[in-house]
């Protein structure tokens, strides 16, 4: 398709910003009205229109694809997230460690307890954790808490929690990614503490060293989505 429009600004309505082409508010994928919280957020997905050349490239529109299932998927509940969140929780990478006598211990134990330790005092929560294979249920507290949090969040930082969430394979990271000091890379490094352990131990690949970099991309662009709708 080619490029239709001129001119990319934004606008406030009463339901929030948007993106105007030539005047004209776009929509959503789904045709609903794309009205965002924010003007910081407006403006990145006005960037992302304005940079397109005279084909529309559709790979330019990271930002536009995460509104719109913020507003076509999840605030119509038509994909429960939440319940996918609390279903990540249930099952976090973090909580499952190796064997205490096992080198990979003690790099889980110093890359991953803080976390969960900071997450623990900013949450209110108390994390199981558990060594080995076998699954070990997260309490009855720490899961009515963390539910109750997600079950009340914004469809705007939901969509973007639940990417970071999906990549990192932890709730843990994903709510913690959320916090303003929050460091993506670091993040990202924890998240990848174990595939990073089969580097040192066997040598690096280059198919999954461009995953890995692909994929901390794509993380890092939905902490920016999730900072952009607090802005």
């Amino acid at each position: 398709m080619k490029r239709f429009w001129k001119d990319v600004s934004v606008g406030e309505t009463g339901a929030g910003w948007q993106v105007l082409l030539d005047g004209r508010p776009i929509r959503t994928q789904g045709k609903r009205p794309q009205a965002v919280p924010s003007r910081t957020l407006c403006e990145m997905l006005a960037g992302e229109w304005a940079a397109q050349g005279e084909k529309i490239d559709p790979v330019g529109f990271k930002h536009r694809d995460m509104a719109d299932y913020a507003i076509d998927m999840i605030a119509t509940k038509v994909d429960d997230i939440p319940a996918k969140l609390q279903a990540f929780f249930e099952t976090d990478t973090l909580c499952y460690r190796a064997d205490p006598d096992e080198p990979l211990f003690k790099r889980q134990q110093e890359v991953w307890e803080p976390i969960v330790v900071a997450f623990e005092a900013r949450e209110k929560v108390n994390v199981e954790r558990a060594s080995g294979i076998i699954h070990k249920p997260q309490n009855a507290q720490a899961r009515a808490m963390i539910g109750s949090r997600i079950e009340n969040m914004d469809p705007f930082l939901l969509a973007p929690l639940f990417a970071t969430t999906s990549l990192a394979a932890s709730l843990i990271i994903g709510l913690t990614a959320l916090e303003d000091d929050a460091n993506p890379e670091a993040l990202w490094d924890a998240a990848s503490l174990e595939e990073d352990w089969q580097v040192e131990l066997w040598g690096e690949d280059h198919e999954s060293t461009v995953r890995r970099e692909r994929r901390l991309a794509d993380f890092r662009r939905a902490m920016e989505f999730a900072r952009a709708v607090r802005t």
